[in-house]
């Protein structure tokens, strides 16, 4: 018998696929202290939530059968996932069931705004019947712009076409060939702002998304250009849109979420006429409710039972001698995924991969894997997982090459990976240290000993005296630490390259100042 805690709200079509099950012993208790889930949690196999549950890292070390934990839902940020790793426990989530959902929300609040509903609802039922106040425009014939063209920009791409408007999309991880067939044209960011009659954006919240649409975007758009997100709250500063608003910048906005969430009543987008807002509505439908539910019982009940892992957002590794092996491998691919992601300049078009060394002689799904996670983590976030990372790829048009390398190498084990975009191709070169540690040993043609972790400095430069000593003291005015420091160079005084482990965050003010040291030639900040 498996026994499985339920301890959120879970809509009986889930909870029926799992006491359907004669293996199973299905429990639900919600709205537990965490000082109770702490206490029962060592009785059960699996554990189903949803985002009021906090999975903590006491909770799961207090889990001595635990073997699954599943989130209806997308986010993971209520399970401590590096400690349900450590502890060998599987994370699963569900990042496709409220896609209908939020796609629809979002061409409703397209629709609502276009038309002024919401608006001339009230002003009827005050006792008014003031047309010409609540004049519409069409949706036939305008441009509309999606930033992030996953599942769900997708799915508003296909209702917008059916409304006979032309679509542009940004999204660095989507090849032409798939946007063309979607109907889309692929833009850089700045075309989308210029072009588009309408914008609306479908990426996770990160932080290389937090307020790109601000200031500096808004001046960029049409004079008129009306404004959706039924994303997450941040991706739009919503003091730049209100500003843009006054000033007649944008015609207006939907908002279904929110920098601060419940949103204060003193709110400034309450306050705007040409304002629509609903309280973060876009997975608030019964069918929606019941996909995840249905969704999250079915990984669990097929994880539990042995019949397969979808949807795993940390790594599966079932068999322990194996796993002993291959962890630290997996980490480094994960690693290298993410730096040379980061690195590459341009639309993503292929991965290259060889493998060398006693690591070949394992199966490399999961390295593949984890080197595909890591390429689209830093832009999809917890919409792609271990399990789903190649198919995503794929979709997008991303072309992946596997090879096993027989050949003697530098190294005892390695891992290469070659970045290809439309702009340029990068090569970053992996291995483990003799702690098991992952390390950076080659970066194009430039050798040298880097440490994966934290925030990273990455700059290009010309190997002159005294720029280490320019670094350090720049950085120590603003208070940033060095942890560590490497380098590579092709010759004495030629180009090099030195990147910079720091302990906190590099602005954009201070990267701009780095630029601009003498022998400087480009920089850039990477975390993994």
């Amino acid at each position: 018998m498996f026994k499985i805690l339920v301890s959120d709200p879970l809509s009986e079509e889930g909870l029926k696929i799992l006491k359907e099950v004669k293996e199973f012993e299905v429990d639900v208790k919600t709205e537990l202290k965490p000082n109770v889930l702490k206490e029962i949690i060592k009785d059960y196999d699996a554990l189903i939530v949803r985002s009021a549950t906090k999975v903590t890292k006491d909770v799961i070390n207090s889990a001595s059968r635990l073997r699954v934990i599943g989130r209806a839902g997308v986010g993971l940020d209520n399970v401590d996932l590096e400690a349900a790793t450590q502890k060998g426990i599987i994370v699963m989530n569900t990042p496709a069931g409220n896609t209908i959902s939020t796609a629809e929300h979002t061409f409703s609040m397209m629709l609502a705004l276009s038309r002024n509903i919401p608006q001339a609802n009230t002003s009827l039922k005050k006792g008014e019947w003031k047309r010409s106040k609540f004049m519409g425009v069409e949706l036939h014939g305008k441009v509309l712009g999606i930033v992030g063209f996953g599942r769900i920009g997708s799915e508003v791409a296909k209702k917008a076409l059916s409304f006979g408007m032309r679509i542009l999309g940004y999204d660095p991880f989507l090849s032409q060939e798939v946007a063309q067939s979607l109907g889309a044209e692929i833009v850089d960011l700045e075309e989308l702002l210029t072009s588009s009659d309408y914008i609306t954006v479908h990426t996770p919240l990160t932080e290389e998304t937090r307020h790109m649409i601000s200031t500096p975007q808004f001046n960029l758009m049409k004079k008129g250009v009306r404004i959706i997100n039924c994303a997450r709250g941040g991706i739009i500063n919503e003091a730049a849109l209100v500003a843009a608003i006054k000033e007649g910048k944008v015609a207006g906005a939907a908002i279904d979420v929110f920098e601060q969430e419940p949103l204060p009543a003193d709110s400034e987008l309450l306050k705007l006429d040409n304002v629509i807002t609903t309280p973060h509505l876009g997975a608030s439908t019964e069918e929606a409710q019941v996909n995840v539910a249905v969704e999250v019982a079915e990984i669990v009940r097929d994880a539990l039972l042995g019949r397969g892992i979808r949807n795993a957002a940390n790594y599966p590794c079932l068999e322990a001698e194996v796993c002993k092996i291959m962890e630290p491998y997996v980490k480094l691919a994960e690693k290298l995924g993410s730096f040379g992601s980061q690195l590459a300049e341009g639309r993503l078009k292929e991965l290259n991969i060889t493998y060398g060394g006693e690591i070949t002689t394992h199966d490399l799904t999961y390295l593949t894997m984890a080197i595909v996670k890591g390429v689209l983590y830093p832009i999809m976030q917890e919409t792609v997982n271990f399990i789903n990372s190649v198919t995503l790829a794929k979709e997008r048009g991303i072309k992946i090459n596997e090879v096993k390398s027989s050949k003697e190498e530098e190294f005892v084990n390695l891992i290469q990976l070659e970045v290809k975009t439309d702009k340029e191709t990068r090569k970053i070169l992996g291995t483990l240290s003799a702690n098991k540690q992952p390390r950076i040993v080659k970066i194009d043609e430039y050798y040298l000993d880097l440490s994966p972790i934290g925030e990273m400095i990455f700059i290009r430069n010309w190997d002159k005296p005294g720029l280490i000593g320019s670094l350090g003291t720049l950085l120590g005015k603003h208070n940033i630490n060095i942890a560590a420091m490497t380098f590579g160079r092709d010759k004495p005084g030629g180009k090099a390259i030195s990147v910079l482990n720091v302990d906190s965050e590099v602005s954009t003010e201070i990267q701009d100042k780095i630029r601009n040291l003498e022998n400087i030639l480009t920089v850039k900040v990477i975390k993994t």
